[in-house]
């Protein structure tokens, strides 16, 4: 089963999903970050709607940095008895991890610490539908937030 937290992983994951050989399904859920008395945490907004029981789970990510929020995956989704879990990302920045405990198996791309958008990633709810991948270069940001009417 491939499992993937909304949005920015679901162009990955289509493409992901189109390329397997054997059959799988698909799930998603939601994550909101919150901040609280011991820092920045996750909470699941919308869990998957079916069991992973006894089943092997692939995470689908679109960028690991620090490892939280997979690991706040990974800790969500083991007690539920899978028969594996491992993870996958399509861009990884593993000098930025504050935790070690995630399940990453495979990587895309590592990539330098730049802001990037397109392919499912986006700023602001922005060009997420680009078809490719693009740097975002913060000082050309204000421009390109005029130069596409949504300043």
């Amino acid at each position: 089963m491939l499992v993937a937290p909304l949005k920015a992983s679901a162009v990955f994951l289509a493409d992901l999903s189109r390329a397997l050989p054997i059959p799988h399904e698909l799930d998603f859920l939601e994550l909101a970050a919150y901040t609280g008395g011991h820092g920045t945490t996750a909470r699941v907004l919308k869990d998957l709607d079916a069991s992973v029981t006894g089943r092997h789970v692939l995470i689908v990510e679109d960028v690991v940095d620090t490892g939280l929020t997979l690991n706040f995956l990974s800790r969500t989704l083991s007690p539920r008895q899978v028969a594996s879990l491992a993870a996958v990302t399509l861009l990884d920045r593993p000098y930025r991890r504050l935790v070690d405990d995630v399940p990453l198996r495979f990587v895309g791309f590592t990539v330098p610490d730049e802001l990037f958008a397109g392919y499912g990633l986006g700023l602001d709810e922005r060009w997420r539908a680009l078809p490719d991948l693009h740097f975002v270069v913060p000082e050309e940001l204000p421009d390109l937030l005029t130069a596409d009417g949504y300043k």
